[in-house]
């Protein structure tokens, strides 16, 4: 916690890839901590607790994601010092590589890490944290929409798609936040941490943040088609998206493979890295999400239509996949709640 009246150096990385909405959000958040708060209230013991600046490899303009134009305040030659490192989010496709892109960036902020910074990626930023080895063998989060890249090329990251926040240190020195805009949570932590909880209370306040306690699970697609070469699997995959209401569709996708059971359980596992009987469920879930969201029929009549007689189980299911009891995600989401809030 910042006690002293010297403002915490905290610097956010930009690159080509970073997503401005992000870099300039937090960049404008951590610029008023301290003072907007007091400003518009009166109180005359306004102090600037933070003081953020934007760093790249050079201080060279550029244009990150978007055409959003980029004037670093520092370049990693002249930075030497940070309590704190931010990671914004970068627009990468889910089937890019990241590798190798910034050898210099990850080589300074393994640097910093051990030189005392603490380090926070907000969103896919948790890519370009991986990249430097000091996610292996902790657990981390990032856009649930990144889980298959992790899996591919990060595979010593224990990814988790659920939490907002994930801290992968005893310490909390390395934290990393979830979905597109969990940069909000990640904010607040941050001054909560390195300031007070009182100020992240009023910078909330200020600027209409809220904390996503339900984390990223009731936001995510479950049914993501992956990249592979197996026709087999692949055409698996296009009749369950037609069939999987049906009682016997496991039955009857064996027989349409033309396969061994175990064969084609193991290729569907290595091809798509679920179960087979995973992804039935998942397309099953999603269907029921796609009703919640629309119609006014019942959880029993929903669990029926999405091919579960069991309504416990389905409960059960569903609260497992998305975070949610099947009422409370009607209540979230539903279209006439949505518009009515507009």
């Amino acid at each position: 916690m910042n006690n002293s009246k010297k403002p915490l150096e905290a610097l956010i990385m930009a690159v080509p890839e970073t997503a401005g909405s992000a870099l300039y959000g937090i960049f404008d958040v951590l610029s008023v901590t301290g003072t907007l708060w007091q400003t518009l209230s009166g109180d005359d013991a306004a102090s600037n607790l933070i003081r953020p600046r934007i760093l790249s490899t050079t201080t060279d303009p550029f244009y990150c994601g978007h055409g959003i134009p980029v004037h670093p305040a520092l370049a990693l030659s002249q930075a030497n010092h940070a309590d704190i490192i931010i990671l914004p989010e970068i627009w990468l496709a889910p089937d890019e590589n990241f590798h190798g892109r910034y050898p210099e960036l990850t080589a300074w902020i393994r640097h910093m890490y051990r030189a005392g910074a603490c380090i926070y990626s907000a969103c896919s930023g948790s890519i370009m944290l991986a990249e430097t080895g000091l996610l292996d063998g902790c657990e981390a989060t990032s856009h649930w929409g990144y889980e298959d890249m992790f899996r591919r090329h990060y595979p010593g990251v224990q990814f988790k798609v659920g939490p907002t926040l994930v801290f992968a240190d005893a310490d909390g020195r390395i934290v990393t936040a979830g979905g597109t805009t969990s940069w909000h949570d990640l904010i607040l932590h941050i001054i909560a941490r390195h300031c007070s909880p009182g100020e992240a209370l009023r910078i909330a306040k200020v600027y209409l943040l809220k904390w996503h306690g339900e984390g990223q699970l009731p936001y995510a697609n479950l049914v993501r088609r992956h990249h592979h070469a197996d026709s087999v699997v692949r055409d698996c995959e296009n009749w369950l998206a037609e069939h999987f209401r049906e009682k016997n569709c496991i039955t009857r996708v064996l027989e349409r493979s033309g396969l061994p059971q175990r064969t084609l359980k193991r290729r569907f596992k290595s091809a798509t890295g679920i179960s087979l009987i995973e992804y039935i469920q998942r397309l099953r879930v999603e269907h029921a999400k796609r009703l919640l969201e629309s119609d006014e029929a019942s959880i029993e009549a929903i669990s029926t239509e999405s091919g579960y007689e069991d309504v416990a189980f389905f409960r059960r299911l569903f609260k497992r996949s998305t975070g949610l009891t099947p009422g409370q995600y009607r209540r979230m989401f539903k279209g006439d709640h949505m518009e009515a809030a507009h």
